[in-house]
């Protein structure tokens, strides 16, 4: 089976924030940050990667994408300040 993500995106620490699923994490994020696709990244310059998780299938992850959407946006702080207190961009690490 191949991997999934669930992840999310923030123009800064505690801007805005965006939840998104895919099956190619590093392909998707590149187009996010290079505003391939228009729509509410681009427009609100919402590019860094802030969390993510790894499923074992796209159903997978779209269910706990769905989940994250549901989540007050308090509740979506409290998870990226726990994984990554700096709010480091992370996909320099998934590149490498």
């Amino acid at each position: 089976m191949e991997e999934s993500f669930v992840y999310i995106l923030a123009s800064q620490r505690n801007g805005t924030l965006y939840v998104g699923s895919t099956s190619d994490l590093i392909k998707r994020i590149w187009e996010h940050k290079n505003n391939v696709i228009p729509g509410f990244t681009s427009k609100y310059n919402v590019h860094q990667l802030v969390y993510y998780e790894v499923h074992q299938t796209i159903m997978k992850a779209a269910q706990r994408e769905r989940r994250f959407k549901n989540w007050c946006r308090k509740w979506k702080l409290n998870l990226i300040e726990k994984n990554n207190p700096t709010w480091r961009d992370l996909y320099d690490e998934i590149c490498s």
